[in-house]
């Protein structure tokens, strides 16, 4: 069927072409109002290098109104400080003209979230410990060395000044965890880890007051010091971690403009309710789940679906808060406003996964079960035992002391965050950062990976599959069509063209119809439209084989089908025939269409697929695999994927999803390459083998170093060197990750 040039079937035309952006843009504003001015935050998930960084900052410092902007490449975010007045409106059509795709966040939402008092006061309290050890191990040489009577005395009274403000300061994180756990009828490794202290600290201040010949003031800032730096290790590798469904709560669009009497007023989205009539502006996020009702545009709902290109949007259409409307300015009906909405339902789901992961216990936790009894045991049997043979309390309880001093479990504490800090080191030099402290361990448990499509095995950008199927002229009049549209097929065609060295066609009246297309005229005088099928004239959809496709129409001629495929994502391929060479179980589970999803699966060779899936489909199908008994590694970007993140025994999240995807992971993937997932897979299979490895040798110096303290023989020099050669032992088998 050729074009038709009737002008009634033409809809309006689009007022701001301009407002097209790239599929993740989201408008609806809200000023952070401080005092004098706003303070506006914006994700911008696709930075990530330093050339982002002065790009972003000097766009949009720019700008009227802006005062200064500043882009935190690490959380992908840019903090804006800018007049009053000005919103997030204003600057994220500038952001998409730099060509970045950006989101709104509500920073009283994310209030607190990017500061780590708890690393910082254990890095203090370790300084402390470290600096008072140094001192008084000074101190302790002179004793060892055979310092007597009022010299020794004087030695022991300088470290005990030293030590024991050093003991309370230094051990306040073992002290109220203990006391935590105690009050609630229950123990874990921190309480004979407190014993210890102070047990320690005060027989070591008895027998400084009685000028006795040891005290373990020594041993136990020692002890106190090795303890903290493995508990700052474990704290470190767990610090990246935030909650996500607070990520998606700072998504959430804060105000909606409402039309009420004829007039638009701009009011709370809480204040929404079923049957409110809003309008939804070009480059705007949808505010509430509703009906379209008036207008026609495209709707970007990679957010989440996940499907990689924009749907058309007319009324009647349903559209669920968190979509992006981009092209056409539409009026919607609410019919779920709040809680209720789709957005909504999502950060449940991620918040009850996120507390079933929880529960997973980790090698040390489990350790720590069947070690604090036999440490408890251990001394207080030796205490009765040399009490009944000696009758001296002052001699038992030294002994007692020295006993739970060379058993409390430094190398323990040490030996499981010692190998996550050489493998997450490993693993970031090849372009993994692990967030979550037990990753390793669960990945190394992993026997099944579901992958989602879009941005993940794929990189969510089409790209033209057959233009040299069509004469240079067509191509010629295609692009310069699509020169009048920011529609992700458009800019794929264009690229493609100049890829080919074809020069686009000067198309004169250019101009965007939304949810339709780009028509015009062409150099001959002919009306010319690139778009949806049926607008441009197409009379069999079929002829582009079920692929993604665009419609070239010319007056007089038959409409041309442009088909164009997702750019696989690098190390794709490698990655799935790795995996399914070791044996794994491998699924594809998608919200695009069926066409595309199977096209890759049969690509790739991933025999179970499925497509069309919403995010709670997602989150059945990683918990119908755990139900099997397999442990699930979800591969996933977008917040459709946020829940199945949770969910999954283990997550792996692209640098480039969304801020609440990278969040709900436990792994980010901060190259392009999937190809490092494979060797994360292998290198957390290695590295619970050396946690396991430092626990046996743990305990193995147990076995030597506990006789030697119930005979009465673990001098404070003996506990000293016992303990440093458990920590530095295990700390040397674990560095051997990192070669």
């Amino acid at each position: 069927m050729a074009l038709s040039l009737d002008a009634a079937a033409t809809p309006a035309a689009s007022a701001c072409p301009a407002c097209v952006a790239a599929p993740a843009a989201e408008a609806m504003a809200r000023a952070a109002r401080a005092g004098e001015g706003a303070r506006i935050l914006l994700s911008v998930p696709q930075a990530h290098c330093g050339a982002c960084i002065s790009t972003l900052e000097q766009g949009l410092e720019a700008l009227p109104g802006v005062r200064s902007a500043r882009l935190n490449l690490t959380l992908k975010r840019i903090a804006v400080d800018a007049d009053p007045g000005l919103t997030a409106a204003d600057l994220i059509p500038e952001v998409r003209r730099l060509g970045y795709a950006a989101h709104e966040l509500d920073a009283g939402m994310l209030a607190g979230t990017d500061t780590d008092p708890t690393g910082r006061d254990l890095l203090m309290r370790l300084a402390v410990a470290g600096f008072a050890m140094m001192n008084v191990m000074l101190l302790s040489v002179a004793v060892w060395s055979g310092a007597e009577a009022a010299t020794r005395d004087l030695f022991h009274w300088i470290s005990g000044a030293i030590a024991l403000p050093t003991v309370v300061f230094a051990g306040q994180p073992f002290f109220r965890s203990a006391w935590g756990v105690l009050r609630q009828g229950r123990a874990n490794m921190d309480v004979p880890i407190s014993i210890a202290l102070i047990l320690a600290s005060g027989v070591s201040l008895y027998e400084t007051i009685h000028s006795g010949r040891h005290a373990y003031f020594d041993a136990t800032v020692m002890l106190a010091f090795f303890l903290l730096v493995g508990r700052y290790l474990d704290h470190r590798t767990r610090a990246a971690a935030r909650s996500a469904a607070q990520e998606l709560a700072a998504l959430e669009v804060p105000r909606a403009l409402k039309l009420e009497g004829g007039t638009e007023q701009l009011v709370p989205v809480a204040a929404l309710v079923p049957g409110d009539r809003v309008r939804v502006l070009p480059g705007a996020r949808v505010p509430a789940d509703g009906i379209v009702a008036e207008g026609t545009s495209e709707i970007d709902r990679a957010l989440l679906t996940g499907e990689s290109l924009p749907a058309f949007a007319g009324p009647g259409t349903a559209l669920a808060a968190g979509e992006v409307n981009l092209t056409g300015a539409l009026v919607m009906t609410v019919t779920a406003a709040g809680r209720d909405t789709a957005l909504s339902r999502i950060a449940e789901l991620v918040a009850v996964a996120e507390a079933g992961r929880g529960r997973f216990r980790s090698i040390s936790d489990r350790a720590v079960r069947f070690y604090t009894p036999f440490v408890h045991a251990t001394a207080f049997l030796t205490f009765l035992g040399w009490f009944w043979s000696t009758s001296d309390l002052r001699l038992s309880l030294n002994i007692a002391a020295a006993v739970l001093i060379i058993t409390c479990p430094c190398a323990l504490g040490l030996a499981v965050p010692a190998v996550m800090t050489s493998a997450s080191g490993r693993l970031f030099r090849r372009g993994l950062l692990i967030k979550d402290g037990t990753a390793l361990e669960r990945l190394a448990e992993v026997d099944a990976v579901v992958f989602d499509k879009t941005g993940t095995l794929t990189l969510g950008r089409p790209e033209a599959a057959n233009l040299g199927a069509h004469p240079a002229g067509a191509v010629a009049l295609a692009a310069g069509l699509a020169r009048g549209s920011g529609h992700p097929l458009a800019r794929a065609l264009i690229e493609a063209a100049e890829a080919a060295g074809i020069v686009p066609a000067a198309v004169a009246d250019l101009h965007e119809v939304p949810g339709y297309g780009v028509e015009g005229r062409a150099p001959d005088g002919r009306r010319v439209r690139f778009g949806r099928a049926a607008w441009a004239g197409a009379a069999d959809e079929g002829a582009a084989g079920g692929l993604t496709a665009a419609w070239l129409g010319v007056e007089g001629e038959a409409a041309r089908a442009f088909t164009f495929t997702d750019r696989l994502r690098p190390g794709a391929e490698e990655l799935v025939a790795t995996l399914r060479a070791r044996g794994l179980r491998l699924a594809l589970v998608s919200g695009d269409a069926e066409a595309p999803v199977r096209g890759l699966a049969d690509r790739l060779g991933i025999d179970d697929w499925q497509a069309g899936a919403l995010p709670a489909d997602k989150v059945a199908r990683v918990a119908a695999l755990k139900a099997q008994g397999r442990r699930v590694l979800m591969v996933g970007d977008g917040l459709n994927d946020t829940a199945a993140l949770a969910a999954a025994h283990v997550s792996i999240s692209p640098a480039s999803a969304l801020d609440a995807a990278r969040t709900a992971a436990d792994v980010v993937l901060t190259g392009t390459s999937l190809a490092p997932v494979a060797e994360a897979l292998a290198t957390a299979r290695r590295a619970v083998g050396l946690m396991r490895g430092n626990i046996v040798i743990s305990n193995l110096y147990n076995l030597v170093a506990v006789p030697v303290a119930i005979l009465g023989f673990a001098t404070p020099l003996a506990a000293a060197i016992a303990m440093s050669t458990s920590s530095i032992t295990v700390t040397l088998n674990a560095l051997r990750l990192g070669r």
